[in-house]
């Protein structure tokens, strides 16, 4: 049985990813930060499914945590086959009020988290034979900019660049990809205004919030997409279109 590693997975996107792979017959890591009953939570009803499922605390932007995180999956189901780098939090404060040492955790939480995980799991990845492959979360916001979350949109832009980067370095074994999501319903968007809830949802085509559902469908689309690299897939509702 094939296995991925998700990171950030106790909670939201993650969580609804896990929750998909699972049921797709994968064997899941489940990583948190600091809550580990809903971990613990997630596993449960991964099981469900009949695969296996591993908890592990773990702060991944520190590579050493990361290493731990990849090597207890490995250790557990015997190598790792996918990885998504989801793992990431948010902050709503504007430039001049934004302290540089913010600014460094938003980019080591969101940015250095996924280059640690990836690293990590290289050597395992390279192994599978199971059309390995990696999904960066990104953000539509790395494509049109956040005026109140500046540090933000830049992390989930480096994600983009550091998916194409990957993408290159290596091919042809592992595809690696990227999801940028617009507004999607989880408890990091619940502090939302009614007024800011419908300025956003008039911008969207769609008029409707995604769902964290959504984003595990574009995550199981990549993950099984042979003949895509390199790529950011937009799951927005229509609010940016190319």
């Amino acid at each position: 049985m094939a296995s991925a590693v998700i990171t950030g997975s106790s909670r939201g996107l993650g969580r609804a990813i896990a929750l998909r792979f699972a049921r797709d017959g994968y064997d899941i890591a489940v990583n948190y930060h600091s809550n580990e009953q809903q971990a613990e939570t997630v596993a449960a009803r991964a099981r469900e499914h009949g695969v296996e499922a591993v908890v592990v605390g773990a702060d991944v932007s520190a590579y050493d945590a990361a290493e731990r995180l990849v090597e207890t999956a490995a250790d557990a189901f015997g190598g790792v086959d996918h990885l998504v780098n989801n793992a990431g939090i948010d902050q709503h404060v504007y430039t001049e009020s934004l302290s540089p040492e913010d600014f460094d955790r938003v980019s080591d939480v969101n940015v250095n988290s996924a280059f640690n995980c990836t690293k990590a799991a290289l050597g395992y990845l390279r192994e599978s034979a199971d059309e390995p492959s990696v999904v960066n979360l990104s953000s539509i916001l790395a494509f049109t900019g956040a005026p109140i979350e500046c540090h933000y949109a830049a992390s989930k832009g480096a994600l983009v660049s550091l998916t194409k980067s990957h993408a290159r370095d290596f091919a042809p074994e592992i595809r690696v990809n990227a999801i940028a999501p617009g507004h999607i319903e989880t408890d990091m968007t619940a502090d939302r205004t009614e007024a800011e809830k419908q300025e956003e949802l008039a911008a969207i085509p769609r008029d409707r919030y995604g769902q964290p559902e959504d984003i595990a469908e574009a995550a199981a689309y990549l993950r099984d997409a042979g003949f895509v690299t390199g790529e950011t897939l937009h799951v927005n509702g229509g609010e940016r279109m190319e």
